[in-house]
């Protein structure tokens, strides 16, 4: 719609600049806008009755200024893996840049029962497992969801979730909480934005649009301009190398860890950060950048009868190369979501992939979706007659994939290890290959370079104290992280007991840094060790049967001050293990499972039992 100068009350050289400006700005900053203008009327009006007194308040008709807006802000972060917690911090200051007053805290660090008197919140959370909170917003989720959850009429909140569209439940726990909090009574600052794995520009666009919308509230547009321009660079890397910028790092060594005849591969790689300035603690993740597997690539390119040499977009940056460099490199091509369905659905005349997303074939849509790839999509639904330019625009970026370092930079200077389980099955009448996985396996040979990042994560990470005792529970690469704790504390000297569980399917090919454990158990790095393979026996065992075993010892170890650091499968390991030490303290603590549960959400609390789960 266009505005007329003979119809407003604009000049000509106003009207050009608003005709200009409008169409092109977003419903958030057009929202942002009414809002400042609102608020500039409000302020103009009261200055008004504050220089003309003498102006009867019925001839003047100025309304009386609003209450002024809190420059308090809190900003609550649920967070498994720390890109939240980054997310946040970083959030924290740049408005504290902009003069506000900051109270930055973990779901579970806050005091919920404050809530009612919070006038400004922010909250970043992801989604875990299947549509679940992470660990530190589990208690914060489930009192908003209680009956003592207050009224919020006077609250002003916006939420940024993470997480990834491969899952049905895709960004789940911010979905939650937005729309608890509007049923609370509170009103959006903005509107919430769900973020994919690759998060950055959605993110930077979500705390543009938040310290606007807290800046429109207080009428500060200088402040806010500032504000959107900072917010452009919210992820502005604080070193060389980061996730956005990798380094390339040499491979030093790539070992099989299982023994011949094994029916796994697990890879042991050791990569140089020498000159890279990089840096990391035990518990940090090792980020990489794989590429798709060539004959995959190969395949879907003649299957769609495009040109491998052909030039199309690698990114929304607008750089450019080669249809085989891009899907090698910078898209996923692995994995099928509804969204990309959707988009893709556009781009063919077959009718079955329409007929595949009506709302009542929501089952035989997850069917197809499960264990399927691009290739199977560009055969199953032919023809397309579609530009490769245009196709590769629907597809999502390449994603890291990330990995407990397992080594300790103390011990290992210049060096990081990381350890990986390759990948391979057959489903649906192909084989299959983990991208990433195999990748490190079959082409990261010694002299390769991997591009990689340091991911810290400061929710899990050793006692501060070395004299603390330290539980371990890491079946199959879940040790990975434990050989780093274990190398740290050898070189720190620390004199706090460890005791470490370890389980796998069988002794003689399975046992993962085998070697490692016995010459710490030797040396006493290691206390104590406890094993479980679950193929050796008729009965299967698995760690959480040698929790149960020595429920004695282990509630005795807790009432010492023993942390709890759980790693590996969060779906089935995870549950089980917690399942047991919950076990362990209501019988040998002599408690009620209410109590049981409580004991060891106070651990979760205090940090002394962190996951690490996947």
């Amino acid at each position: 719609m266009q505005l007329h100068v003979t119809n407003s009350p604009f000049s000509e050289s106003q009207v050009e600049l608003l005709n200009r400006l409008v169409p092109t700005l977003t419903e958030t900053q057009r929202i942002w806008l009414g809002g400042y203008l609102a608020a500039l009327g409000v302020n103009a009006g009261a200055a008004v009755s504050a220089a003309e007194p003498s102006v009867p308040a019925e001839q003047a008709a100025i309304p009386a200024a609003a209450p002024a807006a809190s420059r308090e802000v809190t900003i609550l972060f649920g967070s498994q893996t720390g890109n939240c917690q980054r997310l946040a911090t970083s959030l924290s200051g740049k408005l504290k840049e902009q003069g506000f007053s900051v109270n930055l805290s973990a779901m579970n660090s806050f005091k919920p029962n404050t809530l009612k008197k919070t006038e400004n919140l922010l909250l970043l959370v992801s989604t875990h497992g299947e549509g679940e909170p992470p660990d530190n917003a589990r208690s914060f989720y489930e009192f908003l969801y209680s009956k003592r959850a207050p009224q919020l009429e006077g609250l002003h909140y916006s939420v940024l979730g993470l997480g990834d569209t491969s899952y049905e439940f895709f960004c789940q726990t911010g979905k939650d909480f937005d729309q608890r909090l509007e049923e609370l009574g509170g009103a959006r600052l903005s509107p919430r934005i769900d973020c994919d794995l690759d998060y950055d520009d959605p993110a930077a666009e979500w705390i543009t649009q938040v310290i606007s919308a807290l800046n429109a509230r207080l009428n500060a547009p200088n402040i806010a301009a500032a504000a959107v321009q900072a917010a452009e660079h919210a992820d502005a890397p604080a070193s060389p190398f980061s996730r956005n910028q990798p380094y390339y790092a040499e491979v030093l060594e790539n070992l099989n860890l299982n023994g011949r005849g094994s029916d796994r591969e697990t890879r042991h790689i050791e990569l140089s950060l020498e000159g890279s300035g990089l840096s990391f603690e035990p518990g940090d993740s090792l980020g990489v950048y794989p590429e798709n597997h060539p004959q995959l690539v190969e395949d879907l390119i003649t299957a769609m009868g495009w040109d491998a040499q052909q030039t199309v977009p690698l990114n929304k940056k607008g750089d450019k190369g080669t249809l085989r460099e891009a899907l090698l490199r910078h898209y996923e091509i692995t994995v099928l979501t509804k969204p990309l369905l959707e988009q893709a659905a556009k781009l063919t005349s077959a009718p079955g992939l329409q007929e595949l997303l009506l709302p009542e074939r929501q089952q035989a849509l997850k069917d197809y979706i499960q264990g399927r790839d691009l290739l199977d999509l560009a055969v199953d639904f032919a023809p397309w007659e579609v530009p490769a330019a245009e196709f590769v625009t629907i597809l999502r970026k390449l994603p890291a994939r990330l990995y407990s370092i397992s080594s300790s930079w103390s011990a290992n200077p210049d060096e990081v290890h990381f350890t990986v389980r390759a990948v391979r099955y057959e489903a649906h009448g192909r084989q299959r290959y983990g991208v990433c996985s195999v990748h490190c396996a079959e082409r990261a040979e010694p002299g390769a370079k991997l591009p990689v990042f340091i991911q810290s994560n400061p929710n899990f990470k050793l006692p501060a104290n070395p004299d603390a005792p330290v539980i371990m529970i890491g079946p199959g690469t879940g040790v990975a992280p434990f050989r780093s704790f274990l190398e740290e504390r050898e070189v720190q000297g620390a004199a706090g007991k460890t005791w470490l569980f370890y389980g796998d399917r069988r002794f003689v090919t399975d046992f993962l840094y085998q070697t490692d454990w016995q010459r710490m158990l030797k040396d006493g790095v290691l206390s104590r060790l406890d094993v479980a393979f679950s193929r050796d026996t008729a009965e299967k065992v698995y760690v959480q049967h040698r929790l149960l075993e020595h429920s004695r010892e282990l509630y005795a170890w807790l009432q010492e001050g023993a942390h709890i650091y759980v790693c590996g499968d969060e779906k089935h390991m995870a549950h089980d293990v917690h399942t047991a030490l919950l076990t362990v303290i209501e019988e040998e603590g002599g408690m009620s499972a209410e109590a049981a549960a409580a004991y060891l959400d106070t651990l979760q609390q205090e940090q002394r039992y962190q996951r690490d789960v996947y």
